[in-house]
């Protein structure tokens, strides 16, 4: 079939295949049934090694991680997940998952189909939510806790990113999505195969993703996990600095830092040298 001809399903198929032939060898995947739905998870690193689950952003994908995975996977088993009801290639065929509670309770599922009784996570933006929500949630489940410039989490959203993204919301398209995270990355180079998957990700159909309100004082000075904040210095999502001063003043022990040349969209994928060697760090502590 010609690339002319494709839908926009065998287009996806054809970018996600792409991106996955360019994750570490050995990379493996697996299906994982729970009661909320198939979840498909790429795995990395030593089986033995201790475990650590990566969450993608809204319109992300498991793919998305290959330079954390390729630099945590000599230390690390990475699962990086594709999230059920968004783009990738988990099936939302089994119960809604309505509330933040059914996120726990899938990401306990997904855990459980691992064999594992705990591992870290480490989520970006709406996967940062997730991961955050999980640790205060079962802190005896999680480690440590990684947050990759995560939204509603500590600050809300600039309104110039809402309105900028509103056209892409109300009529998604690939181009219109490709020009919008242009736009958010100030021009950057981007990773192309992911840049090129993010866009066709707006032409697919997908669930509408469970939201709710940033977690209060009390319970982020509750957090257990120790916990990592990478804020990118250049996100238009959010004040950079705003998101850093509020989560040192609410979460006690956290470890922050501004990476200054990463915008919101620029990560997973281009996680600065600096940043994963941090991460690693902080993950193997």
């Amino acid at each position: 079939m010609s690339r002319a001809a494709q839908t926009p399903a065998d287009a996806y198929g054809t970018a996600y295949e792409a991106l996955l032939a360019g994750w570490p060898d050995p990379t493996t995947t697996s299906e994982l049934r729970t009661p909320h739905g198939t979840t498909h998870v790429l795995h990395h690193g030593p089986e033995d090694g201790p475990p650590v689950l990566l969450l993608p952003g809204g319109g992300g994908t498991a793919c998305s991680w290959r330079t954390t995975a390729a630099a945590l996977g000599a230390t690390h088993r990475v699962h990086a997940v594709d999230l059920v009801g968004g783009p990738g290639r988990s099936r939302a065929d089994g119960r809604p998952i309505r509330t933040a509670a059914d996120l726990t309770a899938s990401l306990d599922a997904v855990l459980d189909g691992l064999g594992l009784v705990s591992a870290s996570f480490c989520g970006h933006s709406y996967g940062g939510w997730i991961a955050l929500r999980y640790a205060l949630a079962a802190p005896d489940r999680t480690r440590r806790l990684a947050l990759l410039d995560p939204t509603g989490c500590f600050a809300v959203f600039r309104p110039g990113y809402l309105l900028r993204a509103l056209p892409m919301l109300l009529r998604p398209t690939a181009a219109r999505t490709d020009a919008f995270l242009a736009w958010e990355t100030g021009g950057a180079e981007r990773d192309p195969a992911v840049r090129r998957l993010d866009a066709l990700a707006a032409e697919l159909p997908r669930l509408r993703p469970v939201t709710g309100p940033r977690p209060n004082r009390a319970e982020l000075a509750a957090l257990r996990p120790p916990t990592l904040l990478l804020v990118a210095g250049g996100s238009r999502v959010h004040d950079a600095a705003l998101v850093a001063e509020r989560a040192r003043a609410t979460v006690p022990g956290i470890e922050t830092e501004i990476l200054p040349a990463a915008t919101h969209h620029t990560l997973p994928a281009d996680l600065p040298p600096s940043a994963l060697s941090a991460l690693k760090v902080f993950l193997s502590a």
